[in-house]
């Protein structure tokens, strides 16, 4: 996840130069795919992330989509599709979708940003670090399911164990 850094508000009126300027000064890798949309790519325990930052200026929304990296097998969808279901029902913040084009597993964050130069770095992180925690504590399910075989009602049941204590 990106270092804590002091509060530092945005110069421009779009977020994505901000995020980026950012993330490049912290020697992160991120690649701008248009002027409203920023991809950086992040290592996690299961798996690598990728997250790609969209402005939509129209509606002062600034969402984070997290796709995961999982190949799905079309006999497997149906299930995934109700383990999202299950999954969704349980986060307070953000959601879980499959991409349509992409056909992954992704957790899909969005920030209402009513005054783009309040935009502070800790609120970017603060989105980072959410959706890269929620990808990690359900990717396990969504490979019960894929390689498991288990149901999604099983896959989320074990999931949404809070485990207490260490081993």
């Amino acid at each position: 996840m990106p270092r804590q850094s002091s509060t530092s508000l945005i110069a421009s009126n779009n977020p994505i130069d901000f995020i980026e300027e950012t993330l490049n000064s912290e020697e992160w890798p991120c690649y701008r795919l248009s002027s409203e949309e920023l991809l950086i790519e992040i290592p996690g325990r299961w798996c690598d992330y990728r997250l790609q930052f969209i402005w939509q200026e129209d509606l002062n929304i600034l969402q984070l989509f997290c796709l995961m990296d999982i190949r799905l097998q079309a006999k497997v969808k149906t299930e995934i599709q109700e383990l999202l279901c299950l999954i969704n029902e349980k986060l307070a913040i953000g959601h879980f979708e499959m991409m349509p084009d992409e056909g992954v597993p992704t957790y899909r964050y969005g920030y209402l940003l009513l005054n783009v130069k309040n935009l502070a770095i800790e609120v970017v992180e603060e989105m980072i670090n959410i959706s890269i925690a929620e990808c990690e504590k359900f990717y396990p399910a969504f490979q019960f399911v894929i390689w498991g075989g288990k149901s999604a009602k099983e896959a989320a049941s074990v999931a949404m164990l809070d485990t207490v204590g260490e081993a």
